[in-house]
């Protein structure tokens, strides 16, 4: 049984929760890929943070809820960086895991912006490089 979300807070009193992916079955991917050291990196559109999601800092420890909303794993914050979709090179984009190549990332990603409020080339996205603290399962 993971550990309650509350005593996760006392340890990490400044830590920011979220899901990760917009479906279950990508966010237990993308958890199994952290788990596997395989994924340690993550895009999100800049216009999600203008609308109140919380930014990530470097140094800050945040808590990844599984889709139930139950802690699974707790990351810190190694490196961020503000961009546009198309500046993202390859390496930023096999850090997360999720793809073999660029040109995947990119096709897999435009998807995920389409179905999360819009695409475009020129968007500006947060890119986060991220280190796993805890396995909470």
């Amino acid at each position: 049984m993971s550990e309650s979300l509350a005593s996760l807070k006392v340890r990490y009193p400044d830590a920011e929760t979220f899901a990760l992916g917009d479906s279950h079955a990508l966010s237990e991917r993308l958890i199994r890929l952290i788990r596997q050291g395989r994924k340690m990196a993550s895009t999100g559109a800049y216009r999600d943070f203008e609308l109140g999601e919380a930014m990530p800092e470097p140094g800050r420890a945040d808590i990844v809820l599984d889709w139930s909303g139950h802690p699974a794993l707790v990351i810190r914050t190694v490196e961020v960086r503000r961009c546009t979709f198309l500046e993202v090179t390859e390496e930023m984009a096999l850090a997360e895991g999720e793809d073999e190549c660029l040109d995947g990332w990119r096709e897999g990603h435009q998807r995920f912006f389409e179905r999360n409020g819009g695409f475009s080339p020129d968007m500006e996205i947060i890119w986060e490089r991220f280190e796993l603290i805890e396995d909470l399962a």
